[in-house]
């Protein structure tokens, strides 16, 4: 059977687009500066096709007859390899064996649906290289080329006669002998397996198979590491902790606490307390014990929201982990109580800046400007090809994110009313439907909860899995059809662990037997074990009653999605492994699930003593520098460049999207999304978060951070009474006392915050150990740990979309109110950072007074008293002005006495970053209804001035400017950054 090899270059007189990106990237990586490059994609296709049929298919399918150019030949001939021009290197680049190659599957279906005998389709692509020499060669194609986490690199001619990917696998059962292991020899046995466990973890396994009287086989090992691993069962946060920490206002020593289950006691015990006082009008659904958290939304549907991390594989492979990061958050609502329809994504990204210098890179680490390129592409390909509008989100830099990425992604969904729950029942059938199972994300769960090493690449690269979005749309399509038709009793997602985590977490209560053999292969030879713990995507488990599987199945024929059998759930409590008839695996339930060993660690927490500062004496002019500084500054300057890729209009429903204005370029503060077409009832989806301020106490960093996320989705309309929130805390390595210590601090702040609010948490996700180590050049072992990192996700409601207001300035002459109280509180802002000055005090929150603040806020806005409503975050107010004005076309005139009168400075009332601030613009005819209403609520309020048609920013006191700054020079240093 033959291999034909299908190279499509440009036409004649087209660009090569790809050649110039790539020639751009190696020269932004200090690579080479002078390299030409020549590209050509490339299809490998072995099937039953002569040499006119190959040409059809590549006409016909593959290349774009317009403006691409094709060349068809046997694999390997000179023909296909002719440089084109002198002393041009040539290096091909393909998947690995075994890694999902999404377009070599749509290639290999839509062939055949034109009728082509086509076998298998491997992608490729060919740069030529012009006067190289092999080091930089070599550094070339790991660094700009490929990815050695998934992709192979052969230089020269390809020699290939076929794409056989697996071979038979024999099999061969086998037992790791544990119970003659002690110490070291366990701990040597959890690391090279890559288990992940501690010693603790590992004598408490060998103990359990000591008393059952024989020795584990590696699936049961596999298993129960998957299910203890801290990725799927939080076993740090949900461990006995002491804890020992200063109190809330700062008194050293002042708080110490035990806790048994330390989630369960802070960031859990908020929300029954917010549910006990809501009483009747409880409006919290399923909460912390499902797939995502579900709220009420009105009489017919419900709404769930879960936010994931995928930082470890992002790392690694950055499109990859990022692509899939996605489309595994997707799943969560789909997997959520009988299935949710997801409506809309959000994501949060923390890179190291991008313009870091390549020769400080460690070994083993991407650049941040490649990780940022590929993680934002897969974001932006899954949710685009799946049909959900990414709405919302926000980019983060500091240098401490190099070796860890952070990836959050969400996803929204929504349930009908009676649809929440599920009840996996005796005999049901154990099926699965979606992609087929290889190779991809062996080890995802327990490398995710690991610490990353230049090492990793090549240890746990097969820890990556690649997505494939068409075949997750089609897999929504159908369980949405099969829970209306009620074809099944519970369904939950394939993500960390594989089968082993899907089938033992559905399963706990009840016992599964399950038929490993069954399960459909991407390719041959995959080992029993292999089969359970790969984390290939795309893939829900259900549990379906015998009855209707026939219908089931052939629902899930018509939508050409593959779907078996692989077991059935059964009342023994016990997790029985099959394959080919052979018992491979067979565990107590209990054990799995209720036999690890608690965490139990100290935790100490000494925040950094407050720095007094020494602010430069700033005229107008100083000021003006210091503001376009700031705008420039990668953590505040536009991520038009990321937005603009995102689909945020599809399904119709989004309100306020990302980007605001006449000019649909103004930061808008949160999203409005409309679920339901025939509804005006709308969802508000914003967040917070704040890492720099956790160098000064993570208690502040937490409680700003959901100041931050409600005052956002306040700005935009959201009932502060109704808004949701979840957690995501990353952070470095806590079997350090003083890690732990920070993050118990926080969670403290959470559940204060929390509770004060009124404010509970639905869902969330942690991920620790979120360090780098590295040996440097002289052989030291150096580690980067990422600053600790909360991200707190809103999700709030609004009764009549058409009350939601905007960011930008709207018309001259309306009023300029500034909301909250403005505090020096300086310590973590940008203004110090862009002035190298170190110290001052991190902002904090008083957070009775931020209720009320909320309160009035929302409800001035359901008033139509407010035309636009910005939030004062990073830069404080001279950013939040331009921003505003700026986003509208027009400019401000300020006075700010009144704030200077409070004993602040000018520099301190333009650039102080306090929390539950809202800069408002308010017809004339309302302000005094709009001044009279925080009054009432002994809520500050301040009239600073006036929209104009000047496009400037103005700002006065006692009669002289203090700032006076072009608008649409500010607006070029802040779009400049990252117009990529």
């Amino acid at each position: 059977m033959p291999l034909w090899q299908i190279d499509i270059y440009p036409a004649d007189g087209q660009l090569d687009r790809e050649a110039l990106r790539t020639q751009e990237e190696i020269h932004e990586l200090g690579l080479h500066d002078t390299l030409k490059i020549d590209f050509a994609r490339g299809f490998l296709v072995q099937g039953d096709l002569d040499y006119e049929q190959a040409v059809e298919l590549a006409t016909s399918l593959l290349a774009d007859d317009v403006t691409e150019r094709s060349v068809v030949a046997i694999a390997g001939e000179d023909t296909l390899c002719e440089p084109p021009g002198e002393n041009m290197t040539l290096v091909n680049v393909l998947p690995k064996p075994g890694v999902m190659d999404p377009v070599a599957e749509s290639t290999i279906a839509a062939a055949k649906d034109i009728g082509f005998n086509v076998h298998a389709v491997r992608t490729l692509r060919k740069y030529w290289l012009s006067d190289v020499d092999e080091p930089v060669l070599d550094s070339i194609c790991r660094r700009a080329l490929s990815n050695d986490s998934i992709e192979q690199v052969v230089v020269g001619p390809l020699e290939m006669d076929q794409l056989d990917v697996g071979q038979t696998h024999d099999f061969d059962l086998i037992t790791v002998p544990i119970r003659e292991l002690m110490g070291d020899e366990l701990e040597r046995l959890s690391r090279e397996g890559q288990l992940y466990l501690t010693l603790v973890e590992m004598e408490t396994i060998r103990d359990h198979f000591v008393s059952i009287g024989r020795d584990p086989t590696d699936i049961e090992l596999e298993t129960i590491a998957q299910t203890w691993s801290e990725h799927c069962s939080h076993k740090t946060l949900a461990g006995r902790i002491h804890y020992r920490g200063p109190g809330t206002d700062g008194t050293p020593e002042a708080d110490e606490r035990q806790y048994d289950n330390m989630l369960k006691e802070t960031i859990f015990a908020a929300t029954q307390t917010i549910r006990k006082t809501l009483g009747g009008d409880d409006w919290c659904v399923s909460v912390f014990k499902d797939n995502a958290g579900v709220v009420t939304f009105d009489e017919d549907y419900h709404v769930c929201f879960k936010v994931e991390t995928h930082n470890h594989p992002s790392a690694l492979e950055p499109y990859g982990g990022a692509n899939t990061g996605l489309g595994g958050v997707i799943r969560d609502p789909m997997g959520t109580g009988m299935g949710a329809k997801p409506v809309c994504n959000t994501d949060v990204f923390c890179f190291a800046p991008p313009d870091t210098d390549p020769t400080t890179l460690p070994p083993g680490v991407l650049h941040p400007r490649r990780v940022m390129k590929g993680v934002v592409s897969g974001v932006r390909d899954y949710g685009n090809r799946m049909g959900i509008p990414t709405v919302n989100g926000a980019v983060y830099f500091d240098p401490r994110y190099l070796g860890n990425p952070l990836v959050y992604c969400g996803n929204v969904g929504m349930i009908p009313v009676g649809m929440e729950e599920k009840e996996v029942m005796p005999n049901d059938l154990i099926v699965t439907i979606g992609g087929r199972t290889g190779r991809d994300g062996i080890h995802g769960a327990t490398f995710s909860s690991a610490e990353l090493t230049s090492e990793s690449e090549s240890l746990s690269g097969g820890a990556v899995q690649i997505g494939n979005a068409i075949t997750e749309k089609m897999v929504l399509d159908v369980l949405i059809q099969a829970r209306d038709r009620g074809l099944f009793t519970a369904v939950t997602d394939c993500g960390a662990g594989g089968f082993s985590s899907a089938v033992g977490e559905m399963g706990e209560k009840i016992g599964a037997e399950v038929w490993l053999d069954k399960a459909p292969l991407k390719y041959e030879g995959l080992s029993y074990t292999e089969i359970w713990i790969s984390e290939a995507q795309e893939r829900m488990v259900f549990s379906v009653p015998p009855e209707s599987w026939d219908e089931l199945r052939q629902l899930c024929e018509s939508e050409g999605v593959e779907a078996a059998v692989l077991g059935r759930f059964t009342p023994t409590g016990r997790l029985q492994l099959t394959y080919h008839g052979n018992v491979v695996g067979d565990l107590s339930m209990e054990f799995m699930h209720d036999g690890r060993p608690p965490i139990i660690r100290d935790a100490v927490y000494h925040p950094a003593a407050t720095e007094p500062v020494t602010l430069p004496d700033l005229d107008a002019q100083g000021h003006g520098e210091v503001l376009l500084k700031i705008m420039a500054e990668w953590n505040v300057a536009s991520k038009h460049w990321i937005i603009r890729q995102y689909d945020h209009e599809v399904q119709g429903g989004s309100v306020v999207k990302p980007l605001v204005g006449p000019l649909c370029d103004g930061p808008s503060d949160a999203a409005v999304v409309k679920p339901r077409h025939e509804s005006r009832r709308g969802l508000v989806m914003s967040c917070g978060m704040n890492p720099h301020y956790g160098d000064f106490d993570t208690y502040h960093m937490a409680t700003s951070a959901i100041d931050e996320a409600m005052r956002n989705a306040v700005a935009v309309g959201a009932d502060p009474r109704k808004i949701a929130i979840l957690d995501n805390f990353c952070w470095g390595y806590t079997d350090r006392s003083e890690t732990l210590g920070s993050l118990v601090r926080a969670a403290i702040a959470c559940q204060d915050m929390a509770t004060v609010l009124g404010t509970p948490f639905v869902s969330g996700k942690d991920s620790l150990n979120n360090e780098f180590s590295f040996n440097d050049a002289d052989g030291n072992r150096q580690t980067i740990a990422i600053p600790p990192s909360l991200l707190i996700s809103a999700m709030g409601q609004m009764e009549d979309v058409s009350t939601a207001v905007t960011m930008d300035a709207k018309a001259a002459g309306n009023i300029v109110f500034l909301v909250g109280e403005t505090k020096s509180e300086l310590g973590g802002s940008h203004l110090l950072m862009t002035l190298g000055i170190r110290g001052g005090q991190v902002p904090t929150v008083d957070q009775p007074l931020a209720k009320k603040t909320f309160e009035t806020m929302h409800d001035v806005i359901k008033q139509r008293l407010v035309r636009s409503c910005h939030d004062l975050s990073e830069g404080g107010l001279a950013v939040a002005a331009t921003e505003m004005a700026m986003a509208g076309g027009l400019g401000m005139n300020l006075n700010i006495e009144t704030l200077i009168q409070t004993g602040l400075s000018a520099t301190e009332a333009l650039f102080s970053e306090s929390n539950t601030r809202f800069l408002c613009e308010v017809p004339a005819e309302f302000a005094e209804k709009f001044e009279t209403a925080f009054a009432d609520a002994s809520v500050h309020v301040a009239r600073l001035g006036t929209i104009d048609q000047s496009e400037r920013l103005v700002v006065q006191s006692e009669g002289q400017a203090i700032l006076d700054a072009d608008l649409a020079e500010a607006k070029q240093a802040w779009l400049t950054p990252l117009n990529w």
